[in-house]
C-alpha cells in the first residue's frame, strides 16, 4: 500500500518538499512575524479538530450576551507570515491547499509556520484575525467584525471528545453553548433552504498494521462546529458585498427541471417527499444506513453543480451571489493555513471593518484566485479518489470470484451497469448488469481487484 501511494505521489507530481529558499524565508518570518497591538490573551479560547492534527486554523469563544450570545472565532493570521511577493507567498500560490493523502499531508505552508507560529495550538500565543459575532435569542447575527488579535487557546477537543462530554452531560459550559448556538444555526439553514448531507466519509486511515478502510458517519457535534465557520463564512460575504470587493464561493441553485427529476427518484426510492417540502429538508433527514436512502445521497450530487469562487471589485456584484447549499452569499475565510483563498478574504474584510482601502496586493490577486483553487481542488479529488481506489483494491486482492452483498447507488444511463455501494468491506465500485434499480440489494462477484492498476469490478448476480 504504501508504494501504491508512492506511486500516486509521482503520477500526480506532488511536491515531496518546499525549496530551500521557502523554508529559509519562512523560518525568518516565523521569527519576526507582523503582530497586532491588540491583546486578547486572557479570552479563554477552545479548539476543535480531529486527533492529530496540528495546523490549527480556529479557535472559540462563546458567551452569553445581551439576551443572546456573543461569539468570538479566532482565525490563524496568516499573512502576519506570509509577506505578499515573498518565497512563500509564491509557494502557497502554486500549491493552492494542503493535500491531505493517507501516508502524510503535502502542506500549503511550510511547517515552521503552519504547524507552528502561526497556529492556534493550545498554550501558543499567536496573532489570529478574530471574527466578533453577536446573536440575538434565536441565533440570528445582529452585529458582527473582525479584528487583528493576539489571541492564547487554552483547551483542545477532539469531536468525539465533544460529543461523549455533551450527552454525558459533563460538558463545560462553552461546550454546551456550541450545541445550542450550533442547533439554533442549523434551524436557520433550514428557514433559509440550505442542504446538508449525512453521507458518511470514505476514507483511507493508517493503523498500526497497515491501513484501514472505513465508513465513518458524522457525529453531531461536527455540525456544530461547521455551523459557526459558516456563519463567519455569510458575515465575511456579507461585509464584502456591502464593501464592492471580495471573493465568495458560489453555487448556483439546481433548476426546476433537475429538483423535479430527483423528487421523481426520491418517490422511486419510497423516499418520503411532501408537496412544498424543499430538498434541503429531505436531504437532511436521509439515513444512509438505509439501502435506498443512501443511494438517492448519491442520487442528490446533481444538485451541487457549478461552484465557483467569484471575485469582483470597484462595486460591481456578480450576478451570482449566492452557495446555493448554504442558502446565502459565502466566502472562505476560515482555514487559512490550508486553503489559500482565505487569506485573501480576511485581509479584505478586516480593511472593510477598518474603513481604510483594501491593500492593492489583494485586489490585484482577486481575479487570478478562482484558477489557482480550482487546479488545486481538482488535484485534490485525484488525490483523494487514488487513495481510496488503491485501498479497495489492496484489501480485496485474493478474492476474486467472491460474491458480496451490495446496495445499488447509481445505475447508468445505458442500463448495463451501475455504481455499487459493497456493505463489508465498505467499497464503492463499478459492476455490470442488467436491470438494476437504485437502492436494491443485491448480490456481485468480484471478477476483478488490480492493485498496480488501482481497479475494481464486480458483476451483479442476483
Amino acid at each position: 500500500m504504501e508504494e501504491a501511494l508512492g506511486r500516486i505521489r509521482a503520477e500526480l507530481e506532488l511536491p515531496d518538499a518546499f525549496p530551500p529558499d521557502v523554508l529559509a524565508a519562512a523560518e525568518r518570518a516565523a521569527a519576526d512575524p507582523d503582530l497586532p497591538a491588540t491583546d486578547w490573551t486572557d479570552l479563554p479560547f477552545l479548539t476543535i479538530d480531529p486527533p492529530g492534527s496540528t495546523d490549527l486554523d480556529q479557535a472559540l469563544h462563546l458567551a452569553r450576551h445581551d439576551g443572546g450570545f456573543r461569539v468570538h472565532y479566532a482565525i490563524a493570521d496568516v499573512p502576519a507570515f506570509v509577506p505578499p511577493g515573498s518565497p512563500v507567498d509564491a509557494e502557497a500560490r502554486r500549491r493552492g491547499q494542503t493535500l491531505y493523502s493517507p501516508d502524510g499531508r503535502v502542506p500549503l505552508h511550510p511547517p515552521v509556520i503552519s504547524e507552528g507560529a502561526a497556529s492556534l495550538l493550545p498554550g501558543n500565543t499567536a496573532p489570529a484575525f478574530v471574527w466578533v459575532l453577536d446573536l440575538d435569542a434565536e441565533g440570528r447575527t445582529t452585529t458582527a467584525q473582525v479584528v487583528r488579535a493576539l489571541v492564547r487557546s487554552r483547551t483542545r477537543y477532539d469531536y468525539e471528545q465533544v460529543q461523549r462530554e455533551v450527552d454525558a452531560g459533563t460538558a463545560p459550559e462553552m461546550l454546551r453553548l456550541l450545541r445550542e448556538v450550533g442547533e439554533l444555526r442549523a434551524a436557520l439553514e433550514r428557514e433559509r433552504g440550505g442542504a446538508t448531507l449525512p453521507l458518511p466519509d470514505q476514507e483511507v486511515v493508517e493503523h498500526p498494521d497497515g491501513y484501514v478502510l472505513r465508513l465513518r458517519p458524522p457525529v453531531a457535534s461536527e455540525d456544530w462546529n461547521a455551523q459557526i465557520s459558516l456563519m463567519t463564512g455569510m458575515a465575511a460575504a456579507a461585509m464584502m458585498l456591502e464593501g464592492g470587493v471580495g471573493i465568495l464561493r458560489t453555487m448556483p441553485a439546481p433548476d426546476d427541471r433537475t429538483v423535479a427529476r430527483f423528487r421523481r427518484q426520491a418517490l422511486a426510492l419510497g423516499v418520503p417527499w411532501p408537496e412544498g417540502l424543499a430538498h434541503g429538508e429531505v436531504l437532511r433527514a436521509l439515513d444512509p444506513t438505509d439501502p435506498r436512502q443512501l443511494a438517492l445521497l448519491h442520487e442528490s450530487t446533481v444538485l451541487f453543480r457549478g461552484a465557483a469562487y467569484t471575485p469582483f471589485d470597484e462595486g460591481v456584484l456578480p450576478e451570482v451571489r449566492e452557495q446555493a447549499a448554504v442558502g446565502a452569499p459565502y466566502a472562505h475565510v476560515t482555514a487559512p493555513l490550508r486553503r489559500l483563498v482565505d487569506r485573501f478574504g480576511l485581509v479584505t474584510c478586516e480593511a472593510l471593518c477598518r474603513g481604510v482601502p483594501v491593500p492593492e496586493w489583494v485586489r490585484a490577486a482577486l481575479p487570478t484566485l478562482p484558477a489557482l483553487m480550482a487546479g488545486s481542488d481538482r488535484l485534490a479529488g485525484t488525490l483523494e479518489r487514488a487513495a481510496v481506489d488503491a485501498a479497495e483494491a489492496f484489501l480485496l486482492a485474493g478474492r476474486v470470484g467472491e460474491e458480496l452483498d451490495a446496495v445499488v447507488v447509481d445505475v447508468d444511463d445505458d442500463g448495463a451497469g451501475a455504481l455499487l455501494q459493497v456493505l463489508d468491506p465498505p467499497v464503492l465500485a463499478r459492476a455490470t448488469g442488467t436491470g438494476l434499480e437504485s437502492g436494491a440489494t443485491v448480490r456481485a462477484r468480484l471478477v476483478e481487484a488490480d492493485p498496480v492498476e488501482r481497479v475494481v469490478r464486480f458483476e451483479v448476480v442476483r
